[in-house]
C-alpha cells in the first residue's frame, strides 16, 4: 500500500504539520458541539501538542486526551503567519481534516482580523474504540456495502462524461436570476431511481422511477469541485479544505447538520451500480481561506507573483503557444510547488525527514484520501498553467493511478487497471509535451469547442479553411494527440463566458437564430461531438439547450460573481417540445457512442468533401477493418437536396460508401430508422443536418 504517513498517524493522534515550526507549540482546542444562538463549543479544553521528534510535526495521542467515545469538534490554535495580518494566535481548521462544520466558527478574532474572511470552521472527528475516524457531525459515516468491482465500469475509450455544476436554478421560468445548491442528494436523484432529491425534489428529472443520467446514456459523471469551498456554492473553484467534501453539498435545506461524507459515498456507489464512473474536478493551483494561509503562509503560498517575478513560483508553466506568463490565482492564493523547504522536514507521505515541497505533500494526501475513501475513477486537474510545475503534475497523476491500481488489486482483479482510470488536465494552450512526457493521460481539447462552434455557424476557425476546421475537430490526431483517450472534446464547458464559450443556445440566439435553426445546429454540434475521435464531455443542460440566465443579451456577465453562479436549469425541459426532442436525439447518439466499437478506436477517414453548388458537406467514416463502420454525412450549409422530401428519386450521392455485407442492411442512428437498400449512400440531405449510419 502506498505510504501516507500523516493520514495513518491521524487515526490515533491529533497531529499538525507546521514546517516553519513556530516559537510556540500549537494548541488543540477541543470540545463538543452545542446548538444554540449562536452555536458554541461546549466543554472546551486547550491541550498543547508536543514536539514529535520530527521537524515540523506536532502531535498528541488521542488516548492521552481523556476523551470519552463520541464526536468532537476542534481547532488548532496557532500564531498567524499570513501577510498583512497581526502576528497573533488564531484558531484554524485542521488542514488534513476529513470533515468541517461551518455551523461552528470561532467566537471571536483578535483585532485586525476580518470577521468575513478570516474565520475557520471547526473540524470534526470521532473517537471510538481507540481510533480517530472520519464522521459527519451527527455520526453518519461513509460506506460502500455493495460496490461493484472496477472492472465492471467502462474503459476510457468508451466514455461519455457529464460535467455537472452544483449550482442549479430552482426557477421554473427562464430569465429569472435565481439559483440554489444542487446537493449530493440532488445529484443522487439523477442516478438512483429510488431517490427524489432534496433541494430540488419536485423536478421531473429527479422523479422516482427514473435515472436521468442512465436514461441519457452517459457513463461518467464529473462533479465540479466537490471538496469544501469557502463560498456559498458557485462552481466550487475556491477550495478551502481539500480533504473534506463540501459541507454545503451535504446540507440540504432543513437538514440539521451536513452529511457530506456519507452522502458522497452513497452517490459514488450509486454511480458504480449504474455503470457510471465518478470523476472529481481537483483545484490545486490555489486555495481560498485554506488553513495553511495562517499556519505557515510562506512555505505553502506565494502572495503576489507580480511583486516578486523572480520567485521560483512566480511564473506559470510554458504553454503550447510558447508563452510563460505570471501565474494567476483568480482572486485566490497560489500554492508553491517549486521552492522546497530550506531545511529537511517531516514528510507527511513517507514519514521520513527529508527535503519537502509542502504543498505537494498536502495534495498527495488530498488525492489519497479521495481515492481510498470515495473510490474516485478519474480526475480532472484544473488550471495546469497556474499549477505551474510539471514534475508535480506528473507525480500527482502517477500517485492517483497507483491508488486506483491498489483498488483494482484489492478487488482481486488481474491484468492492468490502466484502461479504466484517467487523469486529464485543463491547459487550454494544449502543450502536447504534457502527454508525450507522460505528465498527464489527457488534456481538455479546447480547440474542438472553437472549431465545432465555428462550423455550425458556417465559418472557418481562425486561419484554418473550412474543410480543416471540420477535419481537425473530428480527428484529434490532426492537432497532435496520438490516441482518442488523450483528448477530452466538448462543445461547451463550465467556462460559459466570453466569445463562443456561452451555452450553445445563447450563442446561436445572439447570432440571430431561433426555433428549428437552433435545434438543427445544436444537433449538428452533438453529432460532431459524439462521432469524433476523442472522449466526449457534455456540460449539464446542453443536451436540452439550456441557456445562460445571468448574462445579458450580448453574453456579458451581469452579476458581480460572474460566470460561476450561472446555474443549470433542468426545469427548462418540462413542457418544452423542442428541448425534449433534443434530449431524445442526444440520447440516441450517446448510447451509440458508448456501445459502438468503431467509435472506440482512432481510425477516422474522410471519404467525401463537397463544396460544390454552395454546399459544405463532409462525410467521414469511423472504425477499423473488421468492425461495422460508422458513416457520418454532415451538411454545414443551407443546401437541401431539391424535392428531398417529396421526390422518391431525389438523392445526394456519397462516393466511396462502404460495401454492404451479404445479409446486412444499414440504419440511420439519429432517427432510429432503417435505410432502404436502394438509397444506401444516396439519401437526400437537408440544411444544417447530419445523418449517422451503421450496419444493422
Amino acid at each position: 500500500m502506498l505510504a501516507a504517513d500523516l493520514l495513518q498517524l491521524r487515526q490515533t493522534n491529533f497531529a499538525l504539520w507546521n514546517p516553519s515550526g513556530g516559537a510556540n507549540p500549537p494548541v488543540l482546542v477541543i470540545g463538543v458541539f452545542q446548538p444554540g444562538n449562536p452555536n458554541t463549543l461546549a466543554n472546551a479544553r486547550n491541550i498543547p501538542l508536543l514536539a514529535s521528534g520530527k521537524p515540523g510535526l506536532w502531535t498528541i495521542a488521542a488516548a492521552n486526551c481523556n476523551l470519552a467515545d463520541g464526536i468532537y469538534h476542534y481547532w488548532f490554535s496557532v500564531t498567524n503567519t499570513a501577510p498583512n495580518l497581526p502576528t497573533q494566535p488564531i484558531l484554524c481548521t485542521d488542514p488534513f481534516s476529513a470533515t468541517v462544520d461551518w455551523r461552528l466558527l470561532p467566537a471571536n478574532l483578535p483585532a485586525g482580523f476580518d470577521l468575513q474572511n478570516d474565520l475557520q470552521p471547526a473540524s470534526v472527528v470521532q473517537w471510538q474504540n481507540g481510533q480517530l475516524g472520519a464522521v459527519d457531525p451527527e455520526g453518519e459515516t461513509p460506506s460502500f456495502p455493495n460496490d461493484p468491482t472496477p472492472d465492471n465500469l467502462p474503459p476510457n475509450n468508451q466514455l461519455v462524461i457529464y460535467e455537472l455544476p452544483t449550482a442549479w436554478s430552482p426557477s421554473f421560468r427562464p430569465g429569472e436570476q435565481s439559483r440554489a445548491v444542487g446537493t449530493f442528494k440532488d445529484v443522487l436523484a439523477l442516478v438512483d431511481e429510488n431517490s427524489t432529491g432534496a433541494n430540488f425534489a419536485g423536478l421531473a428529472v429527479l422523479a422516482a422511477g427514473q435515472s436521468y443520467l442512465s436514461d441519457l446514456g452517459v457513463n461518467a459523471l464529473e462533479l465540479l469541485p466537490p471538496a469544501d469551498s469557502y463560498f456559498k456554492r458557485t462552481w466550487g473553484y475556491d477550495t478551502a479544505h481539500f480533504l473534506a467534501p463540501d459541507w454545503e453539498l451535504g446540507s440540504p435545506d432543513g437538514q440539521i447538520a451536513s452529511t457530506a461524507n456519507s452522502d458522497l459515498a452513497t452517490l459514488v456507489q450509486s454511480c458504480h451500480n449504474h455503470g457510471i464512473r465518478f470523476f472529481i474536478d481537483a483545484v490545486m493551483a490555489f486555495g481560498r481561506n485554506e488553513a495553511y494561509q495562517w499556519i505557515d503562509f510562506d512555505d505553502f503560498y506565494i502572495a503576489d507573483p507580480s511583486q516578486t517575478p523572480n520567485d521560483p513560483d512566480a511564473l506559470g508553466s510554458m504553454g503550447g503557444d510558447g508563452s510563460q506568463p505570471l501565474r494567476d490565482g483568480f482572486g485566490s492564493t497560489l500554492f508553491r510547488y517549486t521552492r522546497p523547504l530550506p531545511n529537511p522536514s517531516y514528510d507527511p507521505i513517507s514519514g521520513a525527514t527529508s527535503t519537502v515541497a509542502p504543498a505537494r505533500a498536502l495534495m498527495y494526501s488530498y488525492i489519497t484520501r479521495w481515492m481510498r475513501d470515495f473510490r474516485v475513477d478519474g480526475v480532472r486537474m484544473d488550471s495546469i498553467q497556474n499549477v505551474a510545475n510539471w514534475d508535480f503534475v506528473g507525480d500527482y497523476k502517477n500517485r492517483a493511478r497507483a491508488l486506483f491500481a491498489e483498488r483494482w488489486a484489492a478487488a482481486g482483479l488481474g491484468g492492468s487497471a490502466d484502461a479504466r482510470f484517467l487523469v486529464v488536465g485543463e491547459e487550454l494552450s494544449m502543450p502536447m509535451t504534457l502527454l508525450t512526457q507522460g505528465r498527464l493521460d489527457g488534456l481538455w481539447n479546447d480547440g474542438f469547442r472553437a472549431r465545432v462552434r465555428a462550423a455550425i455557424l458556417g465559418q472557418n476557425n481562425g486561419s484554418e479553411n473550412f474543410e480543416y476546421t471540420v477535419r481537425n475537430a473530428i480527428d484529434c490526431r490532426n492537432v497532435g494527440f496520438s490516441d482518442l483517450t488523450q483528448a477530452v472534446n466538448y462543445v461547451t464547458s463550465h467556462d460559459v463566458e466570453g466569445f463562443r464559450r456561452e451555452r450553445l443556445y445563447t450563442m446561436l440566439s445572439k447570432a440571430g437564430f431561433n426555433g428549428q435553426d437552433v435545434q438543427s445546429r445544436v444537433q449538428l454540434a452533438f453529432v460532431c461531438l459524439l462521432t469524433a475521435a476523442g472522449v466526449p464531455m457534455i456540460l449539464a443542460g446542453e443536451e436540452f439547450a439550456d441557456q445562460n440566465e445571468l448574462f445579458d443579451s450580448n453574453g456579458n456577465v451581469t452579476d458581480a460573481s460572474g460566470k460561476e453562479i450561472d446555474p443549470v436549469h433542468f426545469a427548462l425541459l418540462e413542457g418544452d417540445a423542442m428541448r425534449q426532442a433534443l434530449v431524445t436525439y442526444v440520447t440516441r447518439l450517446v448510447r451509440f457512442r458508448t456501445t459502438q466499437p468503431a467509435l472506440s478506436v482512432n481510425d477516422t477517414n474522410f471519404i467525401q468533401v463537397d463544396f460544390n453548388d454552395n454546399k459544405s458537406v463532409l462525410v467521414w467514416q469511423r472504425g477499423m477493418a473488421g468492425q461495422d463502420p460508422v458513416v457520418v454525412v454532415a451538411n454545414f450549409s443551407a443546401y437541401a437536396t431539391p424535392n428531398g422530401l417529396t421526390d422518391p428519386n431525389a438523392q445526394y450521392v456519397v462516393n466511396n460508401w462502404p460495401p454492404t455485407p451479404i445479409g446486412r442492411s444499414w440504419r440511420e442512428v439519429t432517427q432510429a430508422r432503417p435505410v432502404s437498400p436502394a438509397q444506401v449512400g444516396q439519401e437526400p440531405i437537408f440544411p444544417w443536418e447530419a445523418k449517422v449510419y451503421t450496419l444493422a
